[in-house]
């Protein structure tokens, strides 16, 4: 067979395609955006970005109720939002196999929090696979479909950033496409989860818990790897190998299938090995269960519960080593919005009215960093929209000229339409800004229902945001350009003096698009005669700009610059120039507050 370099995401989507799913769903999210990005590629399999996670999981769970095998894919916080469905589809079970996989952030790399989600596979009392490399990643998620088939459960596969990210050597195999069944016959006492249907169903899943621990004592996915049996090790996921390289001699059972464990082989590998230390990121979820059973065990006790681990995390841990290894310190680039980035001048002008701002997930969460400084509060997606409600409502409404919210285009149809009509139902006053840069651009600028396209790259309806607004019951909607920042600072002044709820879509490309369509770019000088060395052009927080601290000048890094204008703006002596002519703005004290 064939071999591939794969990353442990376009292994998961190989396996997916390989076991003959015919739906698949998501919405972006890192970790786990291109799993979907790489299974849309096989024209056998449709794929679709959903609006958000839980119609996500709906669009899955309807493939598996009709027969065919179903896969959705997301980031551990997208869980949170598609909780609902999840739940019940343990008790109804399915028709054709399920799996849903979960990309936790230990570390959190890109995430609000660091939850650990195989505590929602027993939470929902289904099984949980634990892949530690990309091939296992492949061949886990094919099993898992005949797990989800052969016990009439959802599955779930759980990745975590290092194995999404990383990539491996995989064995590629054919497809196998799933033998025709007629559509399903009605089954109400199954898939209608009425109460009076419920209760036996209730009563179906404990017993398939029981069957499955069968199955997790026998599947060779958990096995020991025998060694010196002074030291043993109890490992899942990417911590297996990472225990493999600091202790390649020491005993270890991998444990591919955590839920539920293999409590009598886990048992017996304890009362053969001296001392046994659990290595698990994040939560003790394996240790609390062996635990929970009489068997004494080292864990979190040794193993940090927070954090990504690493080897030298491990050997620091269990040895008390204060410097594993010698490495060069990295210099730390903190994030920043991109060259020419649409939302920089909406931070600008909300820093210089002085207005406090509710944010939301995305690229815009980086107006929070000096020297825009620009945000105040920031929870979940959607959240920047609903939070505002709530905050106004507080102060009886009082506050309405000085607390703003936000949200992305991708954002506002995740979750951002039911949290305006909340404002618009129970009489808000909020002024809400839409930062529509025609993508969901921090995950890799992925369609959405405002871009017109499909993730299989097809034309479709392109949902019109401000009609949205307009018909959910706003009144007041402008739709506007930001990079005029002297338009904006006005209509902003007359969105928050207004005694109705405002929505300000500030529209406008993503950087990365032009880049890709091959756009040109012009970019500024600085006249070093001219600069006075006050610094307002770097409040612009632009990666293109840099400031010479022995000649006390603004500098401008043509390979980075897009030519925005943005910083020329801010400048008070027109010090800027673009193709050799001066770039002079009149109106700059209408927007530095002058």
């Amino acid at each position: 067979m064939p071999k591939k370099l794969l990353s442990g995401n376009e292994a998961i989507a190989r396996g997916a395609y390989e076991a003959g799913v015919k739906v698949a769903a998501a919405y972006p999210g890192t970790p786990s955006t291109e799993i979907l990005e790489t299974i849309a590629k096989y024209n056998e399999v449709y794929a679709e970005w959903a609006p958000n996670e839980k119609v996500a999981v709906e669009v899955a769970i309807g493939s598996a109720f009709a027969g065919k095998r179903s896969l959705c894919a997301m980031k551990h916080v997208g869980l949170n939002v598609a909780a609902d469905p999840f739940f019940t589809l343990s008790y109804t079970g399915i028709e054709g196999g399920f799996v849903l996989v979960s990309a936790d952030d230990p570390g959190m790399h890109s995430s609000q929090n660091e939850q650990d989600n195989r505590n929602y596979a027993r939470f929902a009392k289904i099984p949980l696979f634990e892949p530690s490399d990309s091939q296992e990643a492949k061949d886990f998620t094919k099993l898992a479909y005949q797990v989800s088939e052969n016990f009439d459960t959802p599955v779930m596969v759980r990745s975590t950033t290092r194995l999404s990210h990383s990539k491996g050597l995989v064995e590629l195999e054919d497809r196998t496409e799933q033998e025709a069944k007629e559509f399903p016959k009605r089954q109400e006492k199954k898939y209608i989860t009425i109460p009076a249907h419920a209760r036996p169903l209730r009563v179906k899943v404990e017993r398939r818990l029981g069957k499955l621990k069968e199955y997790s004592e026998k599947t060779d996915i958990n096995r020991v790897e025998w060694g010196d049996k002074d030291l043993g090790f109890i490992v899942s996921g990417i911590s297996y190998n990472y225990v493999k390289e600091c202790y390649p001699y020491a005993s270890v059972l991998k444990l591919g299938f955590t839920n539920p464990l293999p409590i009598d082989r886990i048992r017996e590998f304890v009362k053969k090995v001296e001392k046994v230390i659990v290595v698990e990121e994040n939560d003790p979820f394996i240790e609390n269960e062996i635990k929970a059973n009489g068997i004494m065990v080292d864990g979190k006790n040794i193993i940090p519960n927070m954090g990504e681990l690493n080897t030298d995390v491990i050997k620091k841990s269990i040895e008390g080593i204060k410097e594993v290894s010698k490495k060069e310190a990295v210099p730390v680039r903190p994030p920043a919005l991109c060259p020419g980035c649409p939302h920089r001048g909406v931070f600008i002008v909300l820093r210089e009215l002085g207005l406090r701002v509710v944010g939301d997930i995305g690229c815009y969460t980086l107006g929070v960093l000096p020297p825009l400084s620009a945000l105040d509060w920031q929870v979940c997606m959607g959240g920047g929209i609903s939070l505002v409600q709530g905050i106004a409502k507080a102060w009886d409404d009082k506050i309405s000229d000085k607390v703003v919210g936000m949200v992305g285009d991708s954002t506002f149809f995740h979750s951002g339409i039911t949290g305006l009509i909340d404002i618009v139902y129970n009489k808000g006053l909020s002024t809400l800004f839409i930062l529509d840069n025609s993508t969901t651009a921090m995950t890799g600028t992925q369609e959405n229902p405002g871009t017109g396209r499909t993730l299989k790259g097809e034309s479709t309806k392109q949902l019109s945001i401000k009609k949205i607004c307009e018909a959910v019951g706003v009144e007041e909607v402008y739709e506007i350009d930001p990079y005029y920042l002297d338009n904006l600072k006005e209509i902003v002044k007359n969105a928050i003096s207004s005694p109705r709820p405002t929505v300000i879509i500030c529209k406008n490309s993503c950087m990365l698009l032009k880049f890709r369509a091959g756009e040109k770019f012009t970019p500024l000088k600085v006249n070093s005669e001219k600069c006075i060395g006050c610094k307002a052009c770097i409040s612009v927080a632009c990666p293109a700009i840099t400031y010479d601290k022995k000649n006390k000048k603004a500098f401008i890094v043509k390979e980075l610059c897009v030519g925005c204008e943005m910083c020329a703006k801010m400048c008070p002596v027109a010090a800027f120039e673009k193709d050799g002519k001066s770039l002079t703005y009149p109106n700059i004290h209408k927007i530095r507050g002058k």
